[in-house]
Formats: structure tokens, C-alpha cells, sequence
């Protein structure tokens, strides 16, 4: 029996696979949904389930579901279960930009037999799409643009935009091109073009402005950086020669960006970025993704035990410096990852570029002096406050010992500042991601060199003395 909507029940993907064959039933529940929690219950569902609900959709509405987000990485999976004919119809449909990152997700063998099955159009606006890494200006455009020649009257340019703009991504601007050559000249507000006089040339219409553009290389997220500068819906993408490629739209930007901060988070808790939502990744990818890492990490601290060996005499003799130990390095390794973070996002954001690193690091310098003054302290007052309460005994000289501790937590947090700010210069030059200066792995560099000065620290004022 087919199960009925009550108010009380919440649509799950379960549901939506068993009213598949009762379509009033199915059209209520779709009436409850927007086309993105339709997606993200599909992606709850198994492949073969999921191609059976995209099958019983209203055309229209599967269309919209597939161009979601929300789908990238199970789309893939979902149209090797459909039928050659169904799945080319469906792709055809969709926006030019998805398209190109479903191919993206296709094995080889898929991709050529969906290729065959497309309509010209679409096969010549992926062929422009997929030469372009997905992090770029042009992996990220769609070709769903209304484009004009200059010669066009208003009348006719809102006619056309009458015509074709239930097909384009976005009609609120109108891109203007040279008739003869082709290049772009100006951009055109459906707004501007409303208010003009139907008579007026479109390549008049409006104010006249430097038409911003990016290229098809651009990273996406500078391309983020120029539409949110510019409050811009979109923005055009040109080749060398200022023919019009695509634009990039601003959800395309956000989703792009929230792809970017993913990653961005991944790396610094020390692993390779996720080339696909967590739930999916198989555990012999996510070993690969994080293995190196952790292996890498840990041959750091291998250096960590080599330093305290090195100082094994010092530990035997005053044994009371072992308890200090993890404060000092966790100290120096805290601070260093907060000056990573603080340093990377400013690079991420172009407040600071590579020259720059100077003036982080004579502002780094005095700020993080301070930082390790300030937790010198309250580590000189914590021990002398403990052997003055009778908490511990911290033996005949616990103000040298807290002298000693003090010193230390000084000059660890200010190397591991200084540390943690300039790597992601010294990645950046050297043409890594800053982002992989991370957390974990600052921290483990500060640990080794936190041992090293502590010791050295000790050495000077408790020799006669502890030592």
C-alpha cells in the first residue's frame, strides 16, 4: 500500500523512493521540498534508488535538482544508472558550468558514450569548459550569458533577452560585443537597458564604464576577491584577445569559495584536502589523505625525543624540570599556530604579500615579546603562588626555578611566533599552498626547538644550583 503525506511526517529520502509510483503523492511531498533538500535527500539514497526518483520527477524539476551542489560527487554515480537517451536529455538541460563538473566526475568510458549522446551545443561549450582546471576563472564560468552586437537597438536587445532568457543562468546583465571582431566593449544592466530608449544603440545604453573582466587562468578565488569588491553579480571572462569566453556568476563563487575554505580547514588540521564529502571517502582513500601527514608529523617529533636526549643528564639531575616540559612546548606550539592562522588568511585576503614578510615579522616580533611576557609571568607567579600555599615543593630554589620557567615561556612563544609567521611566506615563495603550513605542523617544529631552549634557558641560571 502506497503510504500517504501527513503533516506530522517528514519527508526522507525512503519516502520519496517508495511514492515513486503514486505521482499525486509524490508532487505533494515535492511541494514541501526546495530543489536543494530534494538533492540532499537523494544523496542519502543508493544510486540505482535515486536514478528511479530523478525518472518519476517532472522534467523541469530534475533538471534543477541535478544542477545543486549538493549532488557533486554522487551525480556521477546516479546517471550510470540511467538510461544513455535520459541521461543525455538531463545534461543538455543543465547549466553549462555543471555540466562541466559532472564530466569531471565521469570515468572515461562514461564521459565518451554521454558525449555521443549530446547535442552539439553542449559537446562544443564542455570542449571550451573542461580545458580549464576546475580552480579557475574558466573551470567555473558558464557560457549562459546574453551576449549582443553594439549595433542592436535596445528594442531589440530586450526582445532577444525575451526570447532566450529563460535558457541563460542570468539576464540581469547584457553582455555588448564588437560586431566585427567579436571583443568585448560594455556591460549593460537589464535595469539600464529597461529605462533606455528603444531606439538607442545597446553599445550607448547606460553609463560608460572600464568594463571589468577576468581571464580564463584567474584562480577562482581572485575571481572572488574582483565580484566582491566590485559588488558584481557577475563577471565576464575574456581570452587574450578580449572575446567573450563565459562569466563567472556569484553563487558560482560561493559555492567555489566554501569549496576553498573546506579545503583550507582540512589542511590545517594537518592532511591532504578531501576530494569528496567525508561520508563518501572510502577508508583506503582517507588513509592516503592523512597517513602522509601523520607519518611526517611524527618523524618531527622523533626530533622532539632526540632533543631530550640530548638533554637526558639535565632531567636526571633536576628532575622537577620535567613537570614544565609540556607547558613550555604547548606554549610555544599554541602561539605558533595563531600566528600561522592570522598570517595565512591575510595572505588569503591580499592584505599581505610575500615582500611584506618583514613587516609581519617587526610586528610579530613585539607582539609575540609581549604574548611571552605576559604567560612568563603568570608561570613565574603559578610556582612561587604553589611553594608559598605548600602545594608542592619545588626544592631549595623555586625562585630561580620560576625565573628559569618565566625566560623560557618568553623566548619559546616568541620564536614560535615569529616561526609560525613567516613560514607561509617561505611556502608561499616557494610555490606551495600557506595553507599546509598548519597547525599540527608548526607545533611540531616548535616542540623540538622549545626543548632546545629551555634547556639552554636552565643551563644558565640553575647551574651551581639544580644543575
Amino acid at each position: 500500500m502506497t503510504p500517504t503525506l501527513d503533516e506530522s511526517v517528514k519527508p526522507t529520502p525512503e519516502l520519496l523512493y517508495l511514492l515513486i509510483g503514486d505521482p499525486v503523492e509524490l508532487a505533494a511531498v515535492l511541494r514541501e521540498m526546495q530543489p536543494p533538500d530534494v538533492a540532499e535527500a537523494l544523496r542519502e539514497l543508493e544510486p540505482a534508488a535515486a536514478a528511479k526518483v530523478m525518472a518519476a520527477l517532472p522534467f523541469d524539476l530534475a533538471v534543477q535538482i541535478f544542477d545543486e551542489p549538493e549532488l557533486v560527487g554522487n551525480r556521477a554515480a546516479i546517471i550510470s544508472k540511467m538510461g544513455d537517451r535520459d541521461a543525455a536529455d538531463l545534461v543538455d538541460a543543465m547549466s553549462a558550468d555543471q555540466q562541466a563538473d559532472l564530466f569531471r566526475e565521469l570515468d572515461p568510458a562514461a564521459r565518451n558514450r554521454l558525449l555521443s549522446a549530446l547535442t552539439r551545443e553542449t559537446r562544443e561549450a564542455l570542449r571550451l569548459l573542461l580545458q580549464y582546471e576546475p580552480e579557475t576563472a574558466g573551470g567555473i564560468m558558464t557560457t549562459e550569458f546574453v551576449g549582443v552586437p553594439s549595433d542592436w537597438t535596445a528594442e531589440q536587445t530586450l526582445a532577444h533577452v525575451r526570447q532566450v532568457g529563460g535558457r541563460k543562468e542570468t539576464v540581469y546583465a547584457i553582455y555588448v560585443t564588437d560586431p566585427a571582431t567579436r571583443s568585448l566593449m560594455h556591460v549593460v544592466s537589464l535595469r539600464e537597458l529597461v529605462m533606455a530608449d528603444p531606439a538607442a544603440p545597446v553599445g550607448t545604453v547606460g553609463a560608460s564604464r572600464r568594463v571589468l573582466s577576468v581571464g580564463p587562468h584567474m584562480d577562482r578565488e581572485e575571481v572572488a576577491r574582483v565580484i566582491s569588491k566590485y559588488n558584481l553579480l557577475a563577471v565576464p571572462v575574456v581570452d587574450e584577445a578580449n572575446h567573450l569566453l563565459g562569466i563567472v556568476t556569484v553563487d558560482d563563487v560561493i559555492d567555489a569559495i566554501v569549496q576553498e575554505e573546506t579545503e583550507d580547514a582540512q589542511k590545517f588540521g594537518g592532511m591532504a584536502a578531501l576530494d569528496v564529502p567525508y561520508p563518501e571517502i572510502g577508508i583506503g582513500a582517507m588513509l592516503k589523505k592523512r597517513a602522509g601527514w601523520l607519518c611526517a608529523l611524527f618523524l618531527g617529533e622523533m626530533l622532539t625525543a632526540s632533543a631530550m636526549t640530548r638533554f637526558e643528564n639535565e632531567i636526571s639531575t633536576a628532575v622537577v624540570l620535567a613537570l614544565f616540559i609540556p607547558l613550555i612546548i604547548s606554549s610555544g606550539g599554541n602561539s605558533g599556530s595563531q600566528a600561522t592562522s592570522l598570517i595565512i588568511r591575510a595572505i588569503a585576503l591580499q592584505e599581505v604579500t610575500v615582500k611584506d614578510w618583514w613587516r609581519v615579522a617587526m610586528r610579530e616580533l613585539p607582539t609575540s615579546a609581549a604574548l611571552g611576557a605576559i604567560l612568563g609571568t603568570i608561570g613565574v607567579i603559578r610556582i612561587l603562588a604553589w611553594q608559598a600555599l605548600g602545594w608542592y615543593d619545588y626544592g631549595n630554589h623555586p625562585a630561580l626555578l620560576a625565573l628559569t620557567v618565566g625566560v623560557a615561556l618568553l623566548g619559546v612563544v616568541t620564536f614560535g611566533s615569529i616561526v609560525g609567521s613567516m613560514l607561509p611566506f617561505v611556502l608561499k615563495r616557494l610555490g606551495f599552498d600557506p595553507a599546509s603550513a598548519s597547525a599540527p605542523f608548526v607545533a611540531t617544529l616548535v616542540d623540538v626547538t622549545g626543548i632546545v631552549i629551555y634547556f639552554s634557558v636552565a643551563a644558565i641560571f640553575l647551574r651551581g644550583t639544580l644543575l
